[in-house]
C-alpha cells in the first residue's frame, strides 16, 4: 500500500493534461458529435496530431503506450495474435469499429477481434470509450468500445509518402492521394509491411516472418444541401509464420497462416432540416483465416475459418433545442461462419440480431449534463436482452473542474463458434445457452490548473458480469467432450485510473498514465468442479499496476528537433501454463521497457525520424512463453505535398 500511495502522489502532483482553448468534439459516446466537456463517461482520444507525431507502425503498440486501463498483449512479434483488454476484461468484452464498421470476427471463438493487422499510417483518430456501452453498441461492449477512424480527404489535391526500415528486415512503405471540392471527395491509401521477424516463442531461435498489404479507400458525394452519399473500404492481405504452443523434439517450426480482413460501409445522410438528421448504412465485414498448408508448408491439412457479417442500420438525431436532443435507431446484423478443420468438410452456421436503441441527452442547468439510453436486442437463437446507461457530468463555472459518473448494464451473446463448434461438440440444447450479463459504475473528476498548465484526471471503476460462457465437460470419463455453458460465479474488476500531462515550458512536457486493476475470475474460482490449482484469482494477463510515462523535449530553433522517451512498466501477472512444461498456472514477470524517438523536420517538407525500441534490451513477455522484441532500430521518412 505504501508503494501505491507514493505512485499516486507522484501522479497527482508531478504530471498532467494540456488545456485546450478550442472545444474537443467526440462522436463515440452517443454516435453524434458533442463537446467532450459534456461527456459523463471516460473517454481517451488520440487525434490526428498525435498520429502525425507517433512513429509506431501498429495500432496495438500505440494503445499500449498511450492509454490507461488498456492492457495490450501479443503472442510474439509483429503480426502475431494480439489483444486489447479494457478495464481488466478479456478482449471479447470490447467492441471495435473501423470507420463505423463493426470488426469483431464471426469465425473467432468468442466473436472478438485481433489487433495484429492494423497499421497506423492511414489512421487519423481513435476514441476509446470505457465501461458498459451495450446500450449504444450492443453485444460485447461490456469493457468498452474502440472507434478507429482512417484519414479524411481535405480540400484540394494532396499526396503523402512514408518509408520506414529497421531491424529484423523491417520494410514499410505507404502512400496516399486524396482530394475534395464542394461536391465530392476521395481518399486512396496503400501500404506494404514486411519483416523477417523474431521467433514467436522463447523455446526456439528460428525467425517467424510476417507481411501485410493493406488498402484504404473512401468516396463521398454531395447530391444537395440535404442529401449526401458516403462510402469507405478497408482491405488487408496478410501472411504469418508462427510457432505452435506444444514443442517436440521433431518440431520443424514451419507453422504458417494466411489471412484476409475486408470491410466496407455505404451510407446515405439526409438532413431533413437543421434539427433532424438521418443516416441509413449498409456494411459488411469479411475475415478469412487459413492455418497449415500455405506458402512453404508441405502439410496437406488446413484449418479454415470464414467469417461474414452483413449489417443494416438506421440512426436519427433530433435536436429539440440547444439543450436537449435524442439519438435513436434500429440495426440488423447477420453473422455467418464457415469452419473446415483438417479439410474434413466445411460446416456453415449463422444467426442474426435485431436491435432498437435510443440515447437522450439533456442540459439540466448551465452546469449539469445528463444522458440516458436503452437498447433492446433480439437474437435469433439466444433470445432477448436489454441494456441501459445513465451518465452525468457537472462542469464548474470556471471550466477548470468537471465531475463525472456513469452507470450501465450490458450483455454478450454467445458466438457461433461457442454455440456450435466448441471441441467439435454441439450435443447440448442451444436453449440452455444464454447471454452473459454485466453491470458497471465509474466516478471521477478532471481538474485543470491553469497557472501550472497542468491537468489531472482520476477515475474509479467497478464492473462485474455473470452467466459466464465457458467450456464445460459433458461427462466424467476421459473421453468426455466439452461444450459451452453458462457457468456459476461472477467475474469482477475494479480499479483506479489516473491520467496527467504537464507542460512547464514550450520546450518540454510530460505525460503519465497509471492504472491499478484488481480482478477476480469467478468463472474459475467458483466452478463447483474446479480441480486445477491457480497462482491467484486474478484474470489472466492483467497486471495489478501499470504505468506509462512519456517525456518530450523540443528544440524548435534547430529545425523542430524533437526527442521523446516512452517508459512502460508492468507489474507481474497471472497466465495459463501450456504444453511446453505444464498446464498449471504460471506468472508473467514484471518488466520495464523504454523507447527513444528523435524527429527532425527538414526544409519544412520532409519529416525524418530515428527510433530505438526497447532501449535497454529488456527480456520480457506479455503472454507466457511468447517472445517480445528486443532492442531494435527503425528509421523513417515522410513527405506530404
Amino acid at each position: 500500500m505504501l508503494r501505491i500511495f507514493i505512485i499516486i502522489n507522484y501522479l497527482l502532483f508531478s504530471t498532467s493534461l494540456f488545456s485546450k482553448e478550442v472545444p474537443v468534439i467526440v462522436i463515440t459516446p452517443s454516435k453524434k458529435p458533442q463537446s467532450i466537456s459534456t461527456v459523463g463517461t471516460t473517454i481517451t482520444i488520440l487525434d490526428q496530431n498525435f498520429f502525425k507525431n507517433s512513429k509506431e507502425i501498429f495500432l496495438g503498440d500505440v494503445l499500449s503506450s498511450n492509454s490507461n486501463s488498456t492492457n495490450f498483449f501479443q503472442n510474439g512479434g509483429y503480426g502475431t495474435s494480439s489483444a486489447i483488454q479494457l478495464r481488466g476484461l478479456p478482449k471479447r468484452y470490447s467492441t471495435v469499429y473501423i470507420d463505423g464498421v463493426k470488426m469483431s470476427d464471426p469465425s473467432s471463438v468468442s466473436n472478438d477481434f485481433d489487433f495484429n493487422h492494423i497499421l497506423t499510417s492511414q489512421i487519423s483518430r481513435v476514441e476509446i470509450l470505457k465501461g458498459n456501452q451495450s446500450s449504444v453498441y450492443g453485444s460485447g461492449a461490456i469493457g468498452g468500445t474502440i472507434n478507429i477512424y482512417t484519414k479524411e480527404p481535405e480540400e484540394g489535391f494532396h499526396k503523402d509518402f512514408q518509408y520506414k526500415t529497421g531491424s529484423n528486415g523491417l520494410q514499410n512503405i505507404s502512400g496516399s492521394i486524396s482530394g475534395a471540392d464542394k461536391k465530392k471527395s476521395f481518399y486512396l491509401g496503400l501500404e506494404r509491411f514486411h519483416t523477417d521477424g523474431i521467433s514467436a516463442m522463447t523455446h526456439n531461435e528460428e525467425k517467424d516472418r510476417y507481411r501485410n498489404n493493406s488498402v484504404i479507400a473512401k468516396y463521398d458525394y454531395k447530391f444537395s444541401n440535404k442529401l449526401k452519399f458516403e462510402s469507405n473500404l478497408r482491405y488487408a492481405d496478410t501472411y504469418l509464420q508462427y510457432d505452435k504452443v506444444i514443442d517436440t523434439a521433431t518440431a520443424t517450426h514451419d507453422e504458417e497462416a494466411d489471412g484476409t480482413e475486408a470491410s466496407y460501409n455505404m451510407s446515405f445522410v439526409y438532413d431533413y432540416n437543421k434539427k433532424f438528421t438521418n443516416k441509413l448504412s449498409f456494411a459488411n465485414t469479411y475475415i478469412k483465416r487459413i492455418y497449415g498448408a500455405t506458402e512453404n508448408s508441405g502439410n496437406a491439412l488446413q484449418d479454415n475459418y470464414y467469417g461474414d457479417r452483413y449489417a443494416m442500420s438506421y440512426s436519427g438525431n433530433y435536436n429539440f433545442n440547444l439543450d436537449n436532443s435524442i439519438v435513436f435507431g434500429f440495426e440488423r446484423e447477420d453473422d455467418r461462419i464457415g469452419y473446415n478443420k483438417d479439410l474434413s468438410g466445411r460446416k456453415n452456421k449463422h444467426n442474426y440480431v435485431t436491435s432498437n436503441f435510443f440515447d437522450f441527452q439533456s442540459r439540466f442547468t448551465n452546469n449539469i449534463y445528463f444522458t440516458f439510453g436503452s437498447r433492446f436486442d433480439k437474437h435469433s437463437i439466444a433470445g432477448n436482452e436489454d441494456s441501459h446507461r445513465a451518465t452525468i457530468a457537472y462542469l464548474f463555472d470556471d471550466k477548470s473542474l468537471k465531475i463525472k459518473s456513469s452507470y450501465g448494464t450490458g450483455f454478450r451473446y454467445p458466438s457461433l463458434y461457442e454455440m456450435f463448434f466448441v471441441y467439435a461438440s454441439n450435443s447440448q440444447s442451444l436453449d440452455n445457452v444464454k447471454a452473459e450479463n454485466s453491470q458497471s459504475f465509474d466516478f471521477g473528476f478532471e481538474k485543470l490548473v491553469n497557472e501550472l498548465n497542468l491537468n489531472i484526471e482520476a477515475i474509479y471503476f467497478n464492473l462485474k458480469y455473470d452467466d459466464v460462457l465457458e467450456g464445460w465437460k459433458t461427462g466424467n470419463s476421459s473421453g468426455s467432450a466439452y461444450t459451452t455453458q453458462n457457468m456459476p460465479g461472477t467475474v469482477k474488476s475494479q480499479g483506479l485510473e489516473i491520467i496527467s500531462k504537464w507542460m512547464p515550458s514550450d520546450l518540454i512536457n510530460f505525460a503519465l498514465n497509471y492504472t491499478y486493476t484488481s480482478t477476480y475470475d469467478g468463472a474459475e474460482q467458483d466452478d463447483p468442479d474446479k480441480s486445477s490449482s491457480y497462482t491467484n484469482s486474478q484474470m489472466v494477463r492483467v497486471p495489478r499496476h501499470f504505468i506509462n510515462i512519456k517525456t518530450n523535449f523540443s528544440l524548435p530553433s534547430i529545425n523542430k528537433l524533437d526527442f521523446s522517451l516512452n517508459t512502460k512498466w508492468s507489474d507481474m501477472a497471472r497466465d495459463y501454463g501450456n504444453g511446453n512444461r505444464t498446464y498449471n498456472d504460471e506468472k508473467i514477470d514484471d518488466y520495464l521497457v523504454n523507447d527513444l524517438t528523435a524527429i527532425y523536420e527538414l526544409w519544412n517538407t520532409y519529416n525524418l525520424y530515428f527510433k530505438i525500441n526497447n532501449l535497454f534490451d529488456e527480456k520480457y513477455e506479455t503472454a507466457r512463453d511468447y517472445s517480445q522484441l528486443g532492442r531494435s532500430f527503425n528509421f523513417g521518412l515522410n513527405r506530404s505535398f
